[in-house]
Protein backbone atom coordinates (compact mmCIF):
# COMPACT_ATOMS: atom_id res chain seq x y z
CA UNK A 1 0.00 0.00 0.00
CA UNK A 2 1.09 3.21 -1.45
CA UNK A 3 0.27 5.77 1.32
CA UNK A 4 0.68 10.00 0.68
CA UNK A 5 0.54 12.32 3.64
CA UNK A 6 0.33 16.44 3.18
CA UNK A 7 2.23 18.40 5.75
CA UNK A 8 2.86 21.82 5.94
CA UNK A 9 5.54 24.01 7.40
CA UNK A 10 4.38 26.42 9.70
CA UNK A 11 5.82 29.50 11.76
CA UNK A 12 7.26 28.80 15.11
CA UNK A 13 5.93 31.06 17.82
CA UNK A 14 3.33 33.98 17.57
CA UNK A 15 2.06 34.43 13.85
CA UNK A 16 2.82 38.24 12.31
CA UNK A 17 0.75 39.33 9.61
CA UNK A 18 2.83 41.05 6.62
CA UNK A 19 1.37 44.98 6.75
CA UNK A 20 2.75 45.16 3.28
CA UNK A 21 1.87 41.62 1.59
CA UNK A 22 -1.03 41.48 3.83
CA UNK A 23 0.25 38.03 4.63
CA UNK A 24 1.69 35.78 7.26
CA UNK A 25 4.94 36.34 7.83
CA UNK A 26 6.93 33.55 7.02
CA UNK A 27 10.44 34.84 7.45
CA UNK A 28 11.48 33.63 10.39
CA UNK A 29 11.89 29.97 12.02
CA UNK A 30 9.11 27.36 11.29
CA UNK A 31 8.74 23.63 12.48
CA UNK A 32 6.05 20.71 10.65
CA UNK A 33 2.79 21.59 11.86
CA UNK A 34 2.22 19.22 14.99
CA UNK A 35 -1.17 17.93 13.06
CA UNK A 36 0.79 16.69 10.41
CA UNK A 37 2.71 14.57 12.74
CA UNK A 38 0.14 12.99 13.76
CA UNK A 39 -0.93 12.03 10.53
CA UNK A 40 3.02 10.89 9.51
CA UNK A 41 2.66 8.79 12.75
CA UNK A 42 -0.32 7.14 11.64
CA UNK A 43 1.11 6.26 8.24
CA UNK A 44 4.11 4.84 9.47
CA UNK A 45 1.84 2.38 11.68
CA UNK A 46 -0.47 1.76 8.75
CA UNK A 47 2.41 0.84 6.84
CA UNK A 48 4.39 -1.32 9.66
CA UNK A 49 6.93 -3.59 8.37
CA UNK A 50 5.35 -4.03 5.08
CA UNK A 51 6.31 -3.90 1.45
CA UNK A 52 4.22 -0.42 1.30
CA UNK A 53 5.66 3.64 1.20
CA UNK A 54 5.31 6.06 2.72
CA UNK A 55 5.76 9.38 0.77
CA UNK A 56 5.45 12.82 2.58
CA UNK A 57 4.61 16.18 0.03
CA UNK A 58 4.63 19.65 0.99
CA UNK A 59 3.91 23.31 -1.07
CA UNK A 60 6.28 25.70 -0.11
CA UNK A 61 9.35 27.68 0.34
CA UNK A 62 13.02 25.97 0.29
CA UNK A 63 12.74 25.93 4.49
CA UNK A 64 9.69 23.81 4.21
CA UNK A 65 12.44 21.03 2.83
CA UNK A 66 13.18 21.05 7.06
CA UNK A 67 9.77 19.83 7.75
CA UNK A 68 10.21 16.96 5.34
CA UNK A 69 12.95 16.09 6.64
CA UNK A 70 12.36 15.65 10.03
CA UNK A 71 8.88 13.44 8.76
CA UNK A 72 11.82 11.23 6.95
CA UNK A 73 13.55 11.14 10.53
CA UNK A 74 10.53 9.70 12.01
CA UNK A 75 10.25 7.21 8.92
CA UNK A 76 8.74 7.91 6.20
CA UNK A 77 10.76 6.86 2.54
CA UNK A 78 10.24 9.47 0.48
CA UNK A 79 9.77 13.37 0.12
CA UNK A 80 8.36 16.17 -2.57
CA UNK A 81 8.30 19.84 -2.07
CA UNK A 82 6.47 21.66 -4.59
CA UNK A 83 8.67 24.98 -4.24
CA UNK A 84 8.06 27.72 -6.85
CA UNK A 85 7.97 31.46 -6.98
CA UNK A 86 4.92 31.19 -8.69
CA UNK A 87 2.82 29.88 -5.94
CA UNK A 88 3.75 32.39 -3.14
CA UNK A 89 0.57 33.73 -2.14
CA UNK A 90 -1.77 30.82 -2.47
CA UNK A 91 -5.26 30.53 -1.22
CA UNK A 92 -6.83 27.41 -0.33
CA UNK A 93 -8.18 27.15 -3.72
CA UNK A 94 -4.90 27.45 -5.29
CA UNK A 95 -2.91 25.36 -2.85
CA UNK A 96 -5.44 22.56 -3.00
CA UNK A 97 -4.72 22.81 -6.98
CA UNK A 98 -1.39 22.90 -6.58
CA UNK A 99 -0.93 19.52 -4.17
CA UNK A 100 -4.13 17.76 -5.97
CA UNK A 101 -1.10 17.76 -9.32
CA UNK A 102 1.43 16.25 -6.82
CA UNK A 103 -1.05 13.66 -5.38
CA UNK A 104 -2.25 12.96 -8.91
CA UNK A 105 1.49 11.63 -9.90
CA UNK A 106 1.74 9.47 -6.73
CA UNK A 107 -1.77 7.93 -7.02
CA UNK A 108 -1.45 6.45 -3.84
CA UNK A 109 -4.04 4.24 -2.49
CA UNK A 110 -4.24 6.63 1.14
CA UNK A 111 -3.82 10.14 1.45
CA UNK A 112 -3.56 11.17 5.03
CA UNK A 113 -4.16 14.89 6.30
CA UNK A 114 -3.59 16.45 9.60
CA UNK A 115 -7.01 17.62 10.62
CA UNK A 116 -5.75 21.33 10.66
CA UNK A 117 -2.36 23.68 10.23
CA UNK A 118 -1.61 25.70 13.26
CA UNK A 119 -1.46 28.97 11.36
CA UNK A 120 -4.70 28.99 9.49
CA UNK A 121 -6.83 26.20 11.72
CA UNK A 122 -9.06 26.55 8.16
CA UNK A 123 -8.89 22.81 8.54
CA UNK A 124 -11.01 22.28 5.27
CA UNK A 125 -7.81 21.52 3.07
CA UNK A 126 -8.29 17.87 2.75
CA UNK A 127 -11.55 18.36 2.11
CA UNK A 128 -10.85 20.92 -0.96
CA UNK A 129 -8.00 18.24 -2.60
CA UNK A 130 -10.05 15.42 -2.14
CA UNK A 131 -13.19 17.18 -4.19
CA UNK A 132 -10.16 17.89 -6.94
CA UNK A 133 -8.89 13.96 -6.87
CA UNK A 134 -12.27 12.86 -7.08
CA UNK A 135 -11.81 10.71 -4.01
CA UNK A 136 -14.13 10.13 -0.80
CA UNK A 137 -13.19 11.98 2.35
CA UNK A 138 -13.38 11.38 6.23
CA UNK A 139 -12.22 13.50 8.43
CA UNK A 140 -11.57 14.11 12.50
CA UNK A 141 -10.21 10.46 11.91
CA UNK A 142 -9.63 9.03 16.15
CA UNK A 143 -8.76 5.56 14.44
CA UNK A 144 -7.83 4.18 10.95
CA UNK A 145 -7.97 0.76 9.91
CA UNK A 146 -7.16 -0.75 6.72
CA UNK A 147 -8.28 -3.80 5.44
CA UNK A 148 -7.82 -5.18 1.65
CA UNK A 149 -8.87 -2.10 -0.43
CA UNK A 150 -11.18 -0.94 2.56
CA UNK A 151 -10.73 1.81 4.79
CA UNK A 152 -12.60 2.08 8.23
CA UNK A 153 -12.70 5.35 10.20
CA UNK A 154 -13.50 5.76 13.97
CA UNK A 155 -14.71 10.05 13.68
CA UNK A 156 -14.77 12.15 16.26
CA UNK A 157 -17.99 14.05 16.85
CA UNK A 158 -19.64 16.38 19.65
CA UNK A 159 -22.01 13.49 20.71
CA UNK A 160 -19.14 10.37 20.25
CA UNK A 161 -17.96 8.33 17.38
CA UNK A 162 -19.33 7.82 14.18
CA UNK A 163 -17.70 4.89 12.01
CA UNK A 164 -17.36 4.81 8.52
CA UNK A 165 -15.99 2.74 5.89
CA UNK A 166 -14.82 3.52 2.60
CA UNK A 167 -13.31 1.98 -0.64
CA UNK A 168 -9.67 2.95 -1.65
CA UNK A 169 -8.54 5.39 -2.89
CA UNK A 170 -9.83 7.89 -0.33
CA UNK A 171 -8.43 10.80 1.97
CA UNK A 172 -8.04 10.83 5.26
CA UNK A 173 -8.18 13.96 8.08
CA UNK A 174 -6.54 12.68 11.41
CA UNK A 175 -6.95 14.30 14.82
CA UNK A 176 -4.49 14.75 17.29
CA UNK A 177 -6.08 12.29 19.30
CA UNK A 178 -5.45 9.55 17.12
CA UNK A 179 -1.81 8.48 18.60
CA UNK A 180 1.38 9.99 20.17
CA UNK A 181 3.96 10.83 16.89
CA UNK A 182 7.63 9.61 17.99
CA UNK A 183 10.75 11.02 18.11
CA UNK A 184 13.22 11.08 15.16
CA UNK A 185 15.81 9.08 16.59
CA UNK A 186 19.80 10.03 15.94
CA UNK A 187 19.90 6.58 13.29
CA UNK A 188 16.72 8.02 11.79
CA UNK A 189 17.98 10.89 11.79
CA UNK A 190 21.34 10.47 9.87
CA UNK A 191 19.43 8.26 7.50
CA UNK A 192 17.10 10.69 6.22
CA UNK A 193 19.96 12.48 4.61
CA UNK A 194 20.07 9.92 2.35
CA UNK A 195 16.48 9.42 1.74
CA UNK A 196 15.05 10.21 -1.61
CA UNK A 197 13.83 13.92 -1.86
CA UNK A 198 12.52 15.38 -4.95
CA UNK A 199 11.45 18.87 -5.83
CA UNK A 200 9.09 20.07 -8.02
CA UNK A 201 8.19 23.56 -9.82
CA UNK A 202 4.51 23.91 -10.92
CA UNK A 203 4.99 22.88 -14.73
CA UNK A 204 5.77 19.38 -13.04
CA UNK A 205 2.05 19.52 -11.30
CA UNK A 206 1.09 20.05 -14.21
CA UNK A 207 -0.35 23.35 -13.34
CA UNK A 208 -0.14 26.73 -14.89
CA UNK A 209 0.97 29.71 -13.19
CA UNK A 210 -2.03 31.26 -13.77
CA UNK A 211 -3.92 28.99 -11.47
CA UNK A 212 -1.40 29.69 -8.59
CA UNK A 213 -0.07 32.61 -6.28
CA UNK A 214 -2.12 35.49 -6.19
CA UNK A 215 -3.08 35.11 -9.81
CA UNK A 216 -5.12 31.64 -8.92
CA UNK A 217 -6.57 32.59 -5.86
CA UNK A 218 -9.73 33.56 -5.18
CA UNK A 219 -9.67 35.13 -1.63
CA UNK A 220 -8.02 38.87 -1.07
CA UNK A 221 -7.13 40.64 1.75
CA UNK A 222 -8.51 44.55 1.63
CA UNK A 223 -7.13 46.04 4.38
CA UNK A 224 -5.68 45.06 7.63
CA UNK A 225 -6.51 46.71 11.46
CA UNK A 226 -6.15 46.71 14.89
CA UNK A 227 -8.67 45.05 17.64
CA UNK A 228 -10.78 48.02 19.20
CA UNK A 229 -9.36 49.67 22.07
CA UNK A 230 -10.68 47.72 25.39
CA UNK A 231 -12.93 50.11 27.39
CA UNK A 232 -12.02 51.64 30.41
CA UNK A 233 -10.96 49.05 33.13
CA UNK A 234 -10.41 49.11 36.99
CA UNK A 235 -8.29 46.56 38.62
CA UNK A 236 -9.18 45.15 41.88
CA UNK A 237 -6.62 43.80 44.27
CA UNK A 238 -7.31 40.39 45.45
CA UNK A 239 -6.93 41.64 49.60
CA UNK A 240 -9.71 41.73 52.28
CA UNK A 241 -11.66 43.78 51.14
CA UNK A 242 -11.86 42.74 46.91
CA UNK A 243 -15.52 41.45 47.51
CA UNK A 244 -16.79 44.33 48.81
CA UNK A 245 -14.74 46.30 46.18
CA UNK A 246 -16.28 44.21 43.05
CA UNK A 247 -20.15 44.23 45.04
CA UNK A 248 -19.49 48.03 44.76
CA UNK A 249 -18.76 48.05 41.13
CA UNK A 250 -21.72 45.99 40.46
CA UNK A 251 -24.09 48.44 42.32
CA UNK A 252 -22.93 51.19 40.71
CA UNK A 253 -22.89 49.43 36.97
CA UNK A 254 -26.82 48.78 37.88
CA UNK A 255 -26.23 44.99 37.76
CA UNK A 256 -27.08 43.88 41.02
Amino acid sequence: MKIAVCVKHVPEGHGRIDPGSKRLDRSGEGALNHFDANAVEEALRLKGDGDGEVVVISMGPEKAADSLRKALAMGADRAVLVSDAAAEGSDLVATSKVLAGALAREEADLVLFGQQASDADGAVLWAAVAERLRRPVVSQAAEVTVTGDTVRVKRQTEFGYDVIETSLPAVVAVSDAINEPRYPSLKGIMGAKKKPFETLTLADTGVEPADAGDAGSKTEVLALGSPPARGDARKIEGDANAAQAIVDFLAEKRLV
